[in-house]
């Protein structure tokens, strides 16, 4: 059995982390499996890019500018949350595309597939998976539908459109064209999370194909529990005190949290002035700098961290990972941490409480509720069964996210889709 991955990135986003283990877990099964991309990072041979390097260029320009005329060119507030996949590459001509078994998609946005190139892979006849990393194949534009629910009739109106949109604008016509291009053949559609898979069968596009919910695998292997106080030394971390983290592609990205994690350490700082000296943030991703004047507590800022040995020292240096993040499916961070045997603190939204059991491995704070995520920051740190959480943390990740785990259960899908 031949299995294409398709995905935008190769590396970059946590679809494309995602995607990259997913290929391995495969491989390691027994499984050939290559993934295909429009942005390759690495000179992995089991990883082919489109050629076209400005083309590709012209793809991703060319939809943007399409999002912003279509937005009346007044508004650019929001012109990544949606996609209207109206240009990309047609990769049905592709000996990979040729040579495979099971197609399986991915985060194909920003220019990579458009609707009607997917329409042609439907009609290949070729068995299709989809694994959604987001809500994007099951609304009409958004990658996030947040409190809207048109996706479960049909989208106009849409919120991310300046003037809150029409009945006829751009969310409409790409609604109707999803819906006539998903009519092409038969896609098993894969949820990462269970609370996404309850989103996506209320989807009216999804209609006439199956929903199922995979989470996505790691290498329990790699991302392991190690001496702390080495895993500090080689990150140029203090030996003593407790050490909060925090991170993200972009730290300022509004949608990771960040004045719930500047407000939330203020409580703290307040409430416990005398952990002011016990405790510090480490802070990875862009912009890292930029909130060692905006927290009470030390900072010390990582730049965005690609390599994952690098990764597994940062979260065995710390002692808690915390992610306030308003927007989330199956968050690949909060798994590594768990796997690394770090306890989590988190916010009520997405698949997190799927991850993270409640008082059990970690701590679930309600929603957007700073004052909470402080209880459960104090909670983790303070705990004196700390490190017993810890271990329930790896314990769980180890039984429902490992390699050997999810690959059996999407050979099961491509069993019973080559069957059909």
């Amino acid at each position: 059995m031949k299995v294409l991955l398709v995905n935008t990135s190769e590396r970059i986003g946590g679809a494309a982390v995602a995607c990259n283990r997913l290929m391995e877990a495969l491989k390691s099964n027994g499984i050939s499996a290559k993934m295909l991309v429009r942005d390759k990072q690495t000179d992995n041979l089991s990883v082919s890019t489109l050629d076209g390097k400005w083309r590709q260029v012209w793809h991703f320009l060319w939809e943007r500018f399409c999002i912003w005329t279509a937005n009346g060119m007044r508004n650019r507030k929001n012109l990544f949350f949606v996609d209207i996949a109206n240009t990309g590459t047609d990769i049905t001509k592709l000996p990979e595309f040729k040579e495979a078994d099971i197609i399986h998609l991915h985060w194909v946005n920003q220019g990579m597939l458009s609707l009607d190139i997917i329409g042609r892979i439907l009609k290949s006849g070729k068995p299709v998976v989809w694994t959604m990393h987001d809500m994007w194949p099951c609304t009409s534009i958004c990658h996030h539908a947040r409190t809207c629910d048109k996706y479960r009739f049909e989208c106009h109106h849409c919120q991310y459109l300046a003037g809150g949109g029409s009945d006829n604008d751009i969310s409409n016509k790409i609604f109707k064209k999803k819906k006539q291009t998903y009519a092409a053949g038969h896609i098993s559609f894969v949820t990462c999370s269970k609370w996404l898979r309850q989103l996506a069968e209320r989807s009216a596009l999804l209609n006439g194909h199956d929903v199922t919910n995979i989470p996505n695998p790691i290498n329990t292997n790699l991302f392991k529990p190690a001496d702390k106080a080495e895993a500090r030394k080689r990150c140029g971390l203090p030996a003593e005190g407790k050490l909060i983290l925090f991170g993200s592609v972009k730290i300022t990205d509004k949608r990771k949290g960040i004045d719930y994690m500047i407000e939330s350490c203020n409580l703290l700082a307040k409430q416990h002035p005398e952990l002011k000296e016990k405790w510090s943030v480490v802070v990875f991703g862009n912009q890292s700098q930029q909130l060692a004047s905006l927290l009470p507590f030390k900072v010390y800022p990582l730049d965005y961290v690609s390599d994952e040995k690098k990764i597994v020292d940062i979260y065995n240096a710390v002692d808690t990972y915390v992610t306030p993040s308003l927007e989330e499916n199956l968050p690949n961070t909060i798994m590594e941490a768990m796997a690394c045997g770090v306890t989590c603190v988190g916010f009520k939204v997405g698949g997190i409480p799927e991850m993270i059991d409640h008082l059990h491995n970690g701590y679930v704070a309600n929603y957007c509720d700073a004052q909470d995520f402080a209880n459960g920051i104090h909670w983790v740190l303070e705990s004196e069964g700390h490190e017993d959480l810890g271990e329930m943390a790896r314990l769980k990740v180890e039984s429902e996210y490992s390699e050997s785990t999810i690959a059996r259960k999407y050979l099961e899908i491509y069993n019973q889709r080559i069957k059909e």
